[in-house]
């Protein structure tokens, strides 16, 4: 994440342009290290956000939404009190520094005009945002708060004198000459690559950045300094100096690159063509907020993932230790047709029996030849007795067999839904996917309701429909597919028609896949694409070639009662197929009408 100098400052100036003179309205601090304030100008209301999160420190417009918590924390009332109702005079950076510094017109609390500084120190596990009287330097009161036992360089406290964050030893590019550039370089390390030196050696420079000029050189990017002579050095200052005039004038090329599938990946203040990958282009501010939100969005999504996950992991071991009791007492009851042997033998020779023996042996007459069997026997009890204590046992350990074996299977068919539910969590793209599987978990009382919130006047939510994914096959049949219990059910159960073609991996979780038959025989190339797409989002995907099975949707039933996603099928065909992703990209069409 290269927030670096030369990104603050092509924020700074767009903040300057689109929020200079603007009154604050309203500030909010929707999470610990965050600040959402909102300005207006005439015709326009802009949020600008700060953040000091160890991760992800910046400052830039935003259009994203963000949740405030219910009462406003300290620092937020503290800075509501003295801004508030103020207008912007001004944005600064010091350098090249990721520091930037903005100047507010207020009232103190006798309603005289009183400037005050925010400073948004982009630190990372240092940043900080920072409330200050510029008259007295003296700190008003920070997000962090620490004193000389967490720093020896600075405390930021209220009524605490205001130091600027201690200095890395870094050159200031915008004040630097060719002389100083070249003697900087020379005094690192012969071993180092050329980017290296240049993020080690100048601020405001990050690494994606530094790159950028050496690609720019036309000289390749591990070069070391070592191997450089006056010719190399030259051709990096000409580049290096090129991009910092720019910076010093305002001029940039704010550019995000993107992955395979448009994710992002990166972004700079200048384009970044030595990536190789999809690069888009826009204001900074804009592109920084596209960056982070799908950051945010990502990592929201891997938290609950992960959150989930770890619930499915704690019930399969769970009913995996029921399976081991299970099992065991099965076990143990293995020798139950021996006691109804011996009660059997008992009583067909009882007149040959009598009281105080402790065993006797007699013929098995149920196989061949009739081999002896010994039976053990109560001294105490007589033949009829001894009998009669055969057959209860016997009963006892067959019923307990019974209910064992009907307990074994039904915790099988329990591991094998959470087994489901684990491949449908690790293969959800979206939040919504989560949301699906979660409320799954709930409805199957795997997790508890949280605690109804206040009551409210607003009309009752609307029920949720799952939304299966649609895919195109290359004969221009509709496929849809459904990537967890919720969306396979309502896909089978609702959308589907009896005549369209139903595929799932064979004895596998994973999707329920449709082929639209719209009355048609679908072609060979349809179905083997379709097997595709259920060998892909299924937990074989790793697989090279995964069985799936193929039947009309009217063969295709839900037993009730049965857990999500659960569904019995007959007259059903397997075909091979390879799970691949590039099929899925090339078959991805917008959502088809169902």
């Amino acid at each position: 994440m290269p927030f670096d100098g030369l990104v603050l400052k092509a924020v700074c100036g767009e903040l300057e342009e689109k929020l200079l003179g603007g009154r604050i309205e309203r500030i909010y601090q929707p999470g610990k290290m965050e600040l959402l304030i909102l300005v207006h100008k005439p015709g326009a209301r802009q949020k600008l956000f700060l953040s000091a999160d160890a991760r992800n420190a910046r400052a830039h417009l935003t259009a994203t939404s963000r949740e405030n918590p219910a009462a406003p924390p300290l620092f937020c009332m503290v800075l509501r009190k003295h801004l508030e109702g103020g207008r912007l005079t001004g944005f600064s950076q010091p350098g090249l520094e990721r520091v930037l510094v903005i100047k507010i017109d207020a009232r103190d609390e006798f309603g005289r005009p009183a400037e005050k500084h925010l400073v948004c120190e982009i630190m990372g596990k240092h940043s900080n945002i920072i409330l200050l009287d510029p008259s007295t330097n003296i700190i008003i009161d920070g997000i962090k708060r620490y004193s000389h036992a967490v720093s020896r360089f600075r405390e930021v406290l209220p009524g605490r004198s205001y130091l600027f964050p201690p200095s890395q030893e870094k050159l200031d590019p915008l004040t630097l000459n060719e002389e100083g550039f070249r003697q900087a370089c020379l005094d690192s390390p012969l071993d180092t690559p050329l980017p290296n030196l240049l993020q080690k050696r100048f601020e405001g420079l990050s690494t994606v950045t530094c790159r950028e000029i050496v690609y720019r050189t036309g000289l390749p990017l591990e070069t070391l300094l070592d191997h450089c002579g006056d010719y190399e050095l030259r051709l990096i200052w000409q580049e290096f100096t090129k991009i910092i005039d720019q910076a010093g004038t305002g001029h940039f090329e704010p550019c995000l690159t993107a992955g395979r599938k448009g994710e992002p990946l990166d972004f700079a203040a200048l384009d970044l063509s030595h990536t190789g990958q999809k690069r888009k282009h826009g204001e900074m501010n804009f592109l920084l907020d596209l960056y982070f939100a799908a950051l945010e969005s990502k990592e929201r999504l891997e938290r609950q993932r992960s959150s989930l996950a770890a619930l499915i992991n704690k019930e399969t071991a769970r009913v995996e230790k029921k399976l081991d009791l299970y099992a065991a007492g099965i076990d143990e009851t293995a020798g139950l047709e021996r006691l109804g042997l011996y009660g059997e033998l008992l009583t067909a020779n009882l007149y040959r029996l009598k009281q105080g023996l402790t065993e006797v042996t007699l013929e098995n007459y149920h196989e061949e030849e009739s081999p002896p069997v010994t039976i053990p026997l109560d001294p105490l009890r007589t033949p009829v007795e001894n009998a009669q204590s055969f057959f209860k046992k016997y009963q006892k350990a067959k019923n307990t067999r019974t209910a064992l074996s009907s307990l074994h299977a039904q915790a099988l068919d329990e591991l094998a839904y959470l087994d489901s539910i684990r491949t449908s969590l690790d293969q959800a793209a979206g939040l919504s996917e989560l949301a699906e599987i979660k409320q799954e978990l709930l409805d199957q009382k795997y997790l508890k309701p949280q605690s109804p919130g206040p009551v409210t006047h607003k009309s009752k939510k609307e029920k949720h429909v799952p939304k299966p994914f649609s895919f195109q096959s290359s004969d221009g049949f509709v496929l849809l597919v459904g990537k967890n219990n919720k969306q396979n059910d309502y896909l089978t159960m609702k959308i589907a028609r009896d005549d369209d073609i139903w595929l799932h991996a064979k004895d596998i979780p994973g999707a329920h896949v449709i082929i639209r038959a719209e009355g048609k025989e679908p072609p060979p190339s349809t179905l083997a694409e379709a097997a595709g797409l259920a060998a892909f989002f299924s937990k074989a995907r790793k697989s090279r070639n995964v069985p799936v099975d193929y039947t009309m949707k009217k063969h295709v039933h839900k037993p009730n009662g049965s857990r999500p996603g659960m569904v019995i099928y007959v007259r059903q065909k397997t075909i091979m197929a390879a799970p691949n992703e590039e099929l899925v990209e090339r078959l991805s069409s917008p959502q088809a009408d169902q």
